[in-house]
């Protein structure tokens, strides 16, 4: 058997993180299995589906690399399907007309409630054969009366519905529009899906499903239904906990790797590994190793793990990704170093990528004043003879790399008897305006020999002149 999963978002909201571990499970198992992923869009709920989200959430779904071996196929580009079906139960007696009209179901409701009983369609039409006038009926499905569903879930395992809990749901309504339930088991079904991993509040869905797929002459799928995720409070997730549209994440500097390894931890695990490249995942992740328990969504987790896939990224593709990141910071990459050199000198220190644009503003333009703080303790009188050193001996450097500045500020710290940080540190704060940065012969070749020598002028200046003040 071929494994067949798919992805169906509704184009009601944009991409979530949510909807991203979602996704992420089922590609991972289609390609684990070698088998096929496909991206459904279900778009039935015209009043509310837009075509913004539809491309919020085919952008998000190809940042992540999350490509589709099928799709995306829209469901509203199937109606016919769904009406076909939907007239052949209705010809084989599985389907029924109902008449009954929106007051008689909240009075059936209210009655129902009021008695302490399971508000649910009591099947009054169900054996209707006369069309009632003036009434434009839906259809509904005609369940089964008695027996039991039994769902023997990937994650959840055995889980079992009596039929007498479960009404005729409406599969289409009455303006001819067919309804959730009816068109996922129609597409399931022709799309020849094998596993339909999604998240647990689908599960109560799974019986009505098996049934009508029943009806359709069709075997169920596997099914494996996902825990929730929770926020860092407990809550369910939601938008102040980071559910939010997943491109947001890239806009925030967040490698699309670190995104996807994140989200796979969230319910699955391999041992104590934390780190796992996309490959990695591929080839460990097994739908049956999820765990039944609920996640908590940790975004400090998330950064730290940023932070790992940025330091492991090859320089030249990390570069590349922090090009868009020196644009939004106002900054002209063409101004300063190459992007893949600032990238390979600030992996270290950035959790994301726009943290280290901001970060490495120094390299591309001049600061307007020194860190007062960090100036005040490392820009004093008793270090302006080896500052003025340094700068005469940086300036007549051969070659300006990280090698030969190095060896310049060790050699002038050492004739004068102090140690490298006595001097690194006040050669920090004079090219870059703060205490903070790459290793300082990193941070001098990034900066370049022109903006270096300039601003250790400019701190020489302010040390004189602070001790012409101080004298």
């Amino acid at each position: 058997m071929t494994v067949r999963t798919r992805f169906a978002p509704s184009p009601t909201g944009v991409l979530h993180i949510g909807s991203v571990r979602t996704a992420l499970f089922c590609w991972l198992y289609a390609r684990h299995c070698k088998g096929d992923f496909i991206l459904r869009i279900e778009d039935t709920d015209r009043e509310r589906s837009t075509e913004e989200n539809v491309e919020a959430i085919l952008d998000g779904m190809q940042w992540l690399g999350l490509d589709a071996d099928e799709g995306p196929i829209f469901q509203t580009h199937r109606f016919d399907r769904y009406k076909q079906v939907a007239d052949e139960w209705l010809a084989a007696g599985k389907a029924y007309h109902c008449y009954c009209s929106k007051e008689e179901l909240e009075e059936l409701r209210a009655g129902q409630m009021e008695r302490g009983e399971k508000a649910r369609y009591d099947g009054r039409c169900r054996d209707r054969t006369e069309p009632r006038e003036g009434v434009t009926p839906v259809v509904r499905f005609k369940n089964p009366l008695d027996g039991e569903v039994v769902i023997n879930d990937l994650v959840r395992g055995r889980v079992v519905f009596q039929n007498s809990e479960l009404d005729d749901l409406i599969i289409v309504r009455s303006d001819g529009a067919p309804t959730y339930n009816f068109t996922v088991v129609i597409d399931d079904h022709d799309m020849r899906i094998s596993h339909v991993i999604r998240g647990d509040d689908h599960l109560n869905n799974a019986p009505r499903q098996m049934n009508m797929l029943d009806a359709l002459g069709a075997a169920p799928p596997a099914y494996a239904h996902l825990p929730m995720i929770l926020g860092p409070d407990g809550a369910k997730l939601s938008k102040r906990h980071g559910a939010v549209d997943v491109r947001e994440y890239r806009t925030q500097g967040y490698l699309p790797e670190a995104l996807l390894n994140y989200m796979v931890r969230l319910g699955w695990s391999h041992g104590d590994q934390e780190v796992f490249s996309l490959e990695e995942m591929i080839a460990l992740f097994d739908i049956a190793d999820v765990n039944q328990s609920a996640s908590s969504f940790n975004p400090e987790k998330l950064q730290w793990l940023n932070q790992q896939h940025i330091i492991a990224k090859p320089a030249d593709e990390l570069g590349e990704a922090l090009v868009p990141f020196l644009h939004a910071a106002g900054l002209n990459p063409a101004e300063g170093p190459a992007p893949a050199a600032v990238a390979d000198g600030f992996r270290e220190r950035a959790e994301t990528l726009a943290q280290m644009a901001e970060s490495a503003r120094y390299c591309f333009e001049d600061f307007e004043a020194f860190d007062e703080k960090a100036a005040k303790k490392n820009l004093r009188p008793v270090i302006l003879e080896p500052l003025v050193k340094a700068r005469d001996e940086l300036e007549s450097l051969q070659h300006w790399v990280a090698e030969d500045i190095s060896a310049t500020i060790e050699a002038v710290a050492a004739s004068f008897e102090i140690n490298m940080g006595k001097l690194g540190q006040p050669i920090r704060v004079a090219v870059t305006g703060g205490p903070v940065s790459p290793p300082i012969d990193v941070t001098l070749s990034l900066v370049g020999r022109e903006r270096t020598l300039a601003r250790l002028a400019r701190a020489i200046e302010f040390i004189e002149e602070r001790a012409a003040a101080n004298p």
